[in-house]
């Protein structure tokens, strides 16, 4: 027990240094800005690659069944249904010319995470951009796996009841934590720019992961709540959901950022000389001497 607190004591220190002399919410704001320019071209080439390894119909049947799902408060459902079309439908030219603001978030997840090393770096905005593009490789596989949980959730959303209601927020959790938890990996080693070991990042991709999949649950059950959004804006509703979207995409990004430097603590320890051993009694006994003669 001892350890463990010297252990927690340790790494809690480690991040609180590394946080000293650093705006945080304001380099969680200006990752939250290259992520509203890539989120929509994201998602409109995952739904386009996922349709080209099944069907365009079997993509919009799955979106289809997960907008019933959804809350209805933002438009949630109609918008889903509105990027579906397009993913789906989407051109070879299309696929180009969303591919370069899609990857605007992997300049803005480098250049955020610089702000917490040392190390100089060239070419940030290209070396963070051209990072990203090879997850669109594993990009239709890990939404593939998520829309294929989609059939459970509307199953035990229609069963109903308190058990039915914890197992909807246990299979979404899990569903969506082991689908971020490769690209966290790869955005932490590949995209940033500190060159961690993988040891600490696996683990710090993990919980970062675990976080994030907790707070979109957490987002979902903020849409179920009987509040007007557009009430702060002259009942402006699509400002309202504008300001909702981008306040949930800044918090998840505080995630982010605590979650790597949670990873930065983890391979500071690890990578720490190992203590050198108590000396024994008898090494710290003074020399004998000989009889005075």
């Amino acid at each position: 027990m001892i350890r463990w607190r010297a252990e927690t004591r340790f790494i809690l220190g480690s991040v609180r240094r590394g946080m000293r002399g650093r705006d945080l919410s304001l380099i969680a704001a200006g990752l939250t800005f290259y992520a509203g320019i890539s989120v929509v071209p994201l998602l409109l080439l995952a739904f386009a690659l996922t349709s080209l390894i099944t069907s365009p119909e079997t993509v919009r049947g799955y979106l289809e069944t997960l907008g019933g799902v959804l809350p209805d408060q933002l438009g949630a459902p109609d918008a889903l249904a509105e990027l579906a079309d397009a993913g789906t439908t989407m051109t070879l030219l299309g696929g180009l010319l969303a591919l370069l603001p899609m990857t605007f978030w992997g300049e803005g997840l480098r250049r955020a995470l610089l702000r917490f090393t040392d190390r100089e770096d060239t070419y940030t905005g290209w070396r963070g951009r051209l990072a990203v593009v090879p997850l669109l490789v594993v990009a239709p596989f890990l939404l593939l796996a998520v829309l294929m949980v989609v059939p459970v959730l509307a199953d035990l959303q229609a069963t109903g009841g308190f058990w039915a209601g914890v197992a909807l927020v246990a299979v979404g959790f899990y569903s969506v934590l082991f689908a971020l938890a490769g690209p966290l990996v790869w955005g932490f080693r590949v995209v940033a720019a500190g060159e961690l070991g993988w040891r600490a990042i696996g683990v710090g991709a993990f919980f970062t992961a675990a976080s994030l999949a907790g707070f979109l649950q957490g987002f979902v059950l903020f849409l179920r709540l009987p509040l007007s959004i557009g009430a702060p804006f002259g009942g402006l509703d699509v400002v309202g959901g504008v300001v909702a979207l981008g306040l949930w995409l800044f918090l998840l990004h505080l995630v982010v950022i605590a979650g790597w430097l949670l990873t930065q603590a983890l391979d500071e320890r690890l990578g720490r000389a190992a203590p050198p051993a108590r000396p024994t009694r008898a090494a710290t006994a003074p020399p004998a001497t000989g009889p005075r003669g």
